[in-house]
């Protein structure tokens, strides 16, 4: 269960529950949820439980990201510009991403984490 603000609940609803801002002092427990766990939302000062979520993917360390750079060529939105230009295509707050696009970055960010518990494991 997740207890959040009023406030807090609202950011993380117009994310579309896509993100979830927690304390670093939570970190050991949120490391132990999973893909397919389900959460519940507590709102304080409202006293009601608002909404329920499907953890869709692991939280990433920095050194499991999946640089850009070395995915870029393989992905059609960026052959908009030269080639020479590819971080134009990540200029900007908001970009639909073609679905195949999609699924090779989520592939390499899943590669990416695995390799990382294979390495530590």
């Amino acid at each position: 269960m997740i207890v959040s603000s009023p406030d807090n609940f609202r950011k993380t609803r117009e994310h579309g529950f896509s993100i979830q801002g927690l304390k670093s002092r939570h970190r050991r427990r949120v490391e132990t949820m999973r893909v397919g766990d389900r959460l519940l939302y507590y709102v304080t000062g409202r006293m009601g439980f608002a909404a329920t979520v499907t953890v869709a993917s692991p939280m990433l360390e920095e050194f499991d990201w999946v640089p850009a750079k070395e995915i870029a060529y393989r992905l059609d939105y960026v052959r908009k510009w030269p080639p020479e230009h590819w971080t134009l295509a990540f200029q900007g707050h908001i970009h639909a991403l073609p679905r195949t696009d999609f699924a090779i970055i989520e592939d390499e960010i899943s590669r990416s984490s695995r390799r990382r518990k294979a390495l530590a494991g």
